[in-house]
């Protein structure tokens, strides 16, 4: 089981933890987003502090109907206690975890400043 917190501006927050391809370790707050159907995005300073690999160019349709184009990258993360390798988006915001992430999980938010947020693995 994951758990984080609701912060005071009403964001889901988990921490994970980053191994770069140089060999640090970074842990990061990042909110869970629901609409973001990727794995983590990243700002470019974390991306280039972690020394991670670049992959491709990938494509988002975002919200307000743009499209927008971005570097991808590659690091491995520790998910529920597991090393798992996955693609990293760049973005200029916040960590984000997005929805190809916690596939396989019950996410289950108290929305309430300080309200905890668990992410459960489903038995398949």
């Amino acid at each position: 089981m994951i758990i984080g917190k609701v912060n005071a501006d009403y964001e889901p927050i988990i921490r994970v933890e980053i191994h770069g391809s140089n060999g640090r370790i970074d842990e990061q707050d990042a909110v869970i987003d629901t609409g973001f159907d990727g794995w983590l995005s990243l700002p470019p300073n974390i991306i280039t502090a972690l020394g991670l690999n670049w992959k491709r160019r990938g494509r988002a349709l975002l919200a307000d109907g743009s499209e927008s184009i971005f570097d991808m990258y590659e690091a491995t993360v520790v998910w529920d206690g597991q090393l798992l390798t996955i693609p990293i988006d760049e973005a200029d915001s916040d960590p984000l975890v997005g929805m190809s992430l916690m596939e396989g999980y019950e996410l289950n938010i108290q929305v309430i400043d300080g309200g905890m947020v668990r992410l459960m693995k489903l038995n398949a």
